[in-house]
């Protein structure tokens, strides 16, 4: 064997050592869950905060159990920007005073979601004024990965919208700072491209997230003050790493805005690289928060029945025979997340059935 041909075999033996030994990052917590696998009811007492999550459905929280349960802090609510200001400038905030004061009357707490983005094509969310030319449009379709319109979100990088979306905040502080547990925005995660708009870049979006952040810490200097970062457009973690979500997760502990995600799923890829990592691999001294979803008492998520999807309309389907995931979902959240609070959405009949057992 003559000399090159003897320097390409060492060459081909080392590579095939270095791939046997490659970890591949994107499964460095694939197995995570299985420390928590043998969880069991009943969940014990801990310092971790306990909501009940009601999406739109407020009218669900009357004489709901969790008002005589001592385990539930309270009732997390999502409220439609285009509710809380019907006309610009013109505030009608009835519907949370009125939320306010029927759980404070059996001592439980109130955990506002502020809605500027929706997962129903027929559904802006945004007051009527903000689509219009003047703020170009106010919002834009989203599209999921099936190519589908699966709702719409605000124009959170338009300056415009931002500023009303300020004033909107420091009218709801103004207010509630102090008496609502906490406010929380809606998740980073949205579908949109530069592609769609010409406005849109994925650096814009990633500053326009602080931007709104810095305003609902202003505004709710008091109250948990919380933004749901779970993904951010423009990276994919853990191969296509922009920075933009670690910035987010960087800047939430520096203004002490509380971080959370929805959908806590603890086999899927997508979850585990991106918000659970975050949480799992820094320390924080703001509150960290995480919310069980429709479909995550099955190991779904909402996205799984979207428009184009295999499951698409079937998420009312009730899975009769199932395991019980929620002390595995709440011992991972304690432990592996370090989460300070649990939102566990009211969904037919997996929290009778499946969250109430176990909170005995």
């Amino acid at each position: 064997m003559n000399l090159s041909n003897f320097l390409i075999l060492a060459f081909f033996l080392s590579c095939a050592n270095c791939y046997a030994k490659w970890d591949n990052q994107s499964e460095r917590y694939a197995n995570a869950y299985k420390k928590y696998a043998e969880a069991r009811c009943p969940i014990p007492e801990n310092r971790i905060k306990h909501f009940v999550y009601f999406a739109r459905d407020r009218g669900a929280i009357k004489d709901h159990p969790l008002l005589k349960h001592d385990r539930f802090s309270g009732a997390q609510i999502m409220y439609l920007w285009s509710r809380l200001e019907p006309a610009e400038g013109k505030y009608d905030f009835s519907t949370i005073r009125h939320d306010y004061e029927y759980l404070k009357k059996y001592d439980k707490k109130l955990f506002v979601q502020l809605q500027d983005a929706t997962f129903d094509p027929k559904v802006r969310g945004l007051p009527e004024y903000l689509n219009t030319s003047e703020y170009d449009g106010g919002s834009i379709e989203q599209i999921n990965d099936h190519g589908r319109v699966d709702g719409w979100t605000a124009k959170r990088w338009n300056k415009k919208v931002h500023k009303r979306f300020t004033f909107l905040l420091e009218a709801l502080g103004k207010e509630f700072d102090g008496k609502i547990e906490g406010i929380n925005l809606q998740e980073t995660a949205i579908g949109v491209d530069p592609n769609q708009d010409t406005t849109f870049t994925y650096k814009g979006y990633r500053d326009a997230i602080k931007e709104n952040m810095l305003s609902l810490r202003k505004a709710f200097p008091q109250s948990t003050a919380m933004l749901y970062a779970n993904f951010m457009p423009g990276e994919w973690l853990p191969w296509e790493d922009k920075g933009y979500l670690r910035s987010i997760y960087e800047y939430g502990e520096q203004i002490g805005v509380a971080l959370a995600a929805p959908d806590l799923m603890v086999r899927r890829k997508g979850q585990l690289n991106h918000a659970l990592a975050m949480m799992h691999e820094h320390k924080y001294s703001t509150p960290l928060g995480i919310a069980v979803q429709d479909g995550n008492y099955t190991g779904l998520t909402g996205a799984d029945f979207s428009a184009g999807s295999d499951l698409e309309g079937n998420e009312n389907n009730v899975v009769e025979k199932r395991k019980n995931i929620v002390p595995l979902l709440h011992a991972f959240a304690e432990d592996f997340l370090k989460v300070n609070y649990m939102f566990w959405v009211n969904q037919k009949p997996y929290f009778e059935e499946d969250v109430l057992t176990c909170f005995k």
